[in-house]
């Protein structure tokens, strides 16, 4: 038996040392990969961009309007829309999905809150629709949303900055404006 043990050998510890580096490597590069995979899914999951804000008033009542574009890579649903830190209830939200991406030509100014009546109302050419709930969009998609009288903004806010929240599923995206004056034309 003691004959038998002199002639088996084991690995070196060269050897050994360099299958456990190896091993180390290739746990290392899964764990790396996996680690990439997940944040470039998630960072290319939505990318929203809010532009055109406004928020104008005047002794009939307020009017936020902006523009949401879909510049990710995957749809979008628009869950919430605060005005000044306040929600807006989805009665209150008109939109226009502009099915070219297309840039409104002008300004998106109105010159009164109660053009905003009815289950949809006719601006610039656009009919723009009541919404009853949650809006998606598209990827690259374009939407033109009107508020109709935020709850929290009066004529005593001429001219100071507020707030436009829209919230998504994974995030929420601010912008501020000044508060204007909307006067009749």
């Amino acid at each position: 038996m003691a004959r038998l043990l002199k002639h088996k050998r084991g690995l070196s510890h060269v050897v050994t040392t360099l299958i456990i580096l190896v091993v180390a490597v290739l746990l290392t590069s899964v764990v790396t990969y996996y680690a990439t995979n997940m944040t470039m899914t998630r960072t290319r999951q939505e990318e929203v961009r809010i532009t055109k804000q406004h928020i104008w008033v005047n002794s009939t009542g307020a009017v936020a309007g902006f523009k949401i574009h879909n510049m990710g890579g995957r749809d979008v649903l628009v869950e919430k829309i605060e005005v000044r830190g306040v929600e807006d209830s989805w009665s209150s939200v008109y939109y226009y999905r502009d099915p070219s991406g297309a840039e409104l030509i002008g300004d998106m100014k109105i010159t009164s809150p109660t053009k905003l009546s009815g289950t949809s109302v006719t601006l610039y050419g656009r009919t723009y629709n009541r919404s009853s709930r949650n809006i998606p969009l598209a990827s690259g998609g374009v939407l033109f949303i009107y508020v109709k009288n935020p709850s929290n903004i009066d004529l005593t806010d001429l001219g100071t900055a507020c707030s436009i929240t829209v919230f998504t599923l994974n995030a929420q995206y601010i912008v501020e404006t000044i508060v204007g004056s909307l006067t009749q034309q």
